[in-house]
């Protein structure tokens, strides 16, 4: 796990590994503490995934990553979200 302090929170569940990677991918382009969790085997048995995949984000990073994936989730991320 990405995060050292132990504080994590879960952002979001999605329905794949796969769409839980690319949001992982989108916070950490901004510089967020991110990661899956998923209870599938790796990702070699994704139909035992019977509670979702989790996204996990640092505690401090959460407010910021709501806002990225909002802004997605509207169609668009501008440089307003980045945080800078």
């Amino acid at each position: 796990m990405v995060m050292k302090d132990g504080r994590n929170v879960s952002l979001t569940v999605v329905g794949s590994r796969t769409e839980g990677e690319l949001i992982v991918g989108l916070l950490r382009s901004y510089g967020l503490r991110a990661a899956v969790a998923a209870d599938d085997v790796g990702g070699q048995e994704p139909h035992l995934q019977l509670q979702g995949v989790h996204v996990l984000v640092a505690a401090d990073d959460e407010a910021s990553a709501r806002q990225i994936l909002a802004a997605a989730e509207q169609g668009g991320i501008d440089e307003r979200t980045s945080g800078s």
